[in-house]
């Protein structure tokens, strides 16, 4: 697991060798970032389920204005810090925060920050059917910018609804055993 473009190119991450939490593949991470485009100055990221940190990592080194990584377990919570450190991301103004929160809490904990983010990676344990509590947590949080782009990574046999609330799905790539789905948001709706 690397970072594979940007101020960080190159760097090996560390990651939690646990079976509990699943890195997400370098390919499907390269694949992620071609979709979404190579440059991402100016936005603003939110890595939901974060796990080692390494899609808000990427995100970093390829100029994101802010990441926030939201992830519950202490020792990935330990990782992340040491993956920042590791990529020199961890000076006097860092342009990340780092929420110890399941996802729905740190959804709250967003929104009482008054953060709100153009580019949502949400990637749950695919065993644990978090997805459509997840998704409509997130179209109701008030956290998203219009028209922000929220990816999902999921099991490949994962179906997931073309809507959640104000959130719209529009295409999906299929990786392996994993499939990321786009989905844009619509405060229209």
């Amino acid at each position: 697991m690397r970072v594979i473009s940007g101020s960080a190119r190159g760097t090996r991450l560390v990651s939690l060798g646990s079976a509990d939490i699943r890195p997400t593949l370098d390919r499907v991470k390269e694949s992620f970032f071609n979709q979404v485009g190579p440059g991402l100055e100016g936005l603003t990221f939110l890595d939901l389920f974060a796990g080692s940190g390494s899609m808000g990592i990427e995100a970093l080194s390829r100029g994101a204005e802010m990441v926030a990584f939201v992830e519950p377990n202490p020792e990935a919570q330990r990782i992340i810090l040491q993956n920042l450190e590791k990529c020199r991301m961890t000076g006097d103004s860092p342009r990340w925060i780092l929420l110890e929160f399941p996802a729905l809490v740190g959804l709250k904990a967003l929104k009482e920050r008054e953060l709100s983010f153009d580019l949502v990676y949400l990637d749950p344990p695919f065993a644990d059917d978090l997805y459509e509590p997840t998704l409509l947590g997130l179209s109701q949080s008030r956290i998203l910018r219009q028209e922000a782009m929220i990816v999902v990574e999921h099991f490949h046999k994962t179906v997931l609804q073309k809507n959640y609330d104000k959130l719209e799905y529009y295409k999906d790539r299929r990786l392996g055993d994993s499939c990321l789905s786009f989905f844009s948001f619509n405060d229209l709706l």
